[in-house]
């Protein structure tokens, strides 16, 4: 088989090529709808997502190269990350990708031939060759964060004269989202997965559960944040996510939700996406420069840069973040506090 030549991959795939679902494992027809249901229910939904669209651009490539992509060829996924690497896509990209063939190969019954001798070789090759810093997230913190708090509004005001003014339940929303993100240290679809039922009162603030993670997608573990109360309440996430639920009238169920047009807290859960983009909306609101930077992960990384600052430990941090390695707490500390205690600035040069 030839080499497959260095082509970027269309960002359409051609109508006549087949894209197996990701999740259709092989002699599917054949299951029960329990299985079928548990099967679905095996890999998080961000996750499932992720491999569909990865899957589709490599089946992609494939068809422009006259290539089977299932089964793949051992030469066929070195040659495309060969690709991938010459036109500098990331490495975290790249990684995404094998682990999607991968995990589309073993549901079909094919063998993986992202494990064979040349594809990691290749891959290895290409992690020593390619090793760059990964892409993070800026550090949302304050007193920024409070800057970015005053743009969400407090009141809504209507057209209509028979409609006096209402509380904004958008803007309350927002606040109580991303303090909630903040201090708690969550990622996105830890912010949008809590519940009514996780949250607990403490004599010092609120406990949250987390059911689900990252690092427990099983739910194997009990996870627990903790929101303290705060002196000023105009900065407290437990006076916000208070006054959040009661203004929406929120008794169970999704924490964070849509509201609608009309000032109304539906019965849906926000998205991980609408994380981001509430994030960035407020963040460029607030005339902080570079806001495309910034994303929901700001909130978390923002926490442990802020802690830091503020003289915690890196094992006190890791104990709200749930880190198991003080190592990726480490590389949350920003530029900025690399001067810190440094005796390289005492130099006198």
């Amino acid at each position: 088989m030839s080499t497959p030549r260095p082509a970027t991959p269309p960002t359409e795939l051609p109508a006549e090529v087949a894209v197996p679902d990701p999740m259709a494992i092989a002699d599917q027809d054949k299951l029960s709808s329990d299985e079928r249901r548990y099967i679905g229910a095996a890999r998080a939904a961000n996750t499932v997502r992720g491999y569909r669209s990865d899957w589709t651009e490599f089946t992609t490539w494939c068809a422009q190269q006259g290539l089977d992509p299932l089964p793949a060829a051992p030469r066929t996924v070195s040659g495309y990350l060969t690709l991938l690497a010459g036109h500098g896509a990331k490495v975290g990209t790249m990684s995404r990708r094998l682990s999607a063939i991968k995990f589309v190969h073993k549901l079909q019954n094919h063998p993986d031939p992202t494990a064979n001798a040349l594809v990691v070789g290749v891959w290895e090759g290409i992690r020593r060759h390619h090793t760059t810093d990964p892409d993070q997230a800026r550090p949302l913190m304050p007193p920024q964060l409070w800057d970015v708090l005053a743009t969400f509004p407090t009141q809504r005001t209507w057209k209509t004269p028979s409609r006096p003014p209402e509380s904004d339940l958008a803007g309350a929303r927002n606040r109580a989202m991303l303090l909630v993100g903040f201090v708690a240290a969550l990622r996105r679809s830890e912010i949008v997965g809590i519940d009514v039922e996780h949250i607990a009162d403490h004599d010092r603030g609120i406990v949250v559960q987390l059911s689900r993670s990252k690092t427990n997608q099983r739910g194997d573990t009990t996870e627990l944040v903790v929101l303290p109360r705060a002196t000023n309440t105009a900065r407290c996430p437990v006076t916000a996510l208070q006054t959040w639920l009661q203004l929406a009238a929120i008794t169970d169920g999704p924490v964070f939700r849509a509201v609608s047009k009309g000032n109304r807290a539906l019965n849906r859960r926000l998205a991980p996406a609408a994380v981001n983009d509430i994030v960035q909306t407020a963040v460029a609101a607030a005339g902080i420069d570079q806001p495309e930077q910034y994303s929901a992960h700001s909130l978390r990384a923002g926490f442990v840069t802020y802690a830091h600052t503020r003289g915690a430990t890196d094992h006190a941090i890791a104990h709200q973040t749930r880190h198991r390695s003080l190592t990726s707490v480490g590389t949350y500390i920003r530029t900025d506090t690399a001067w810190d205690d440094n005796a390289a600035t005492q130099l006198g040069l």
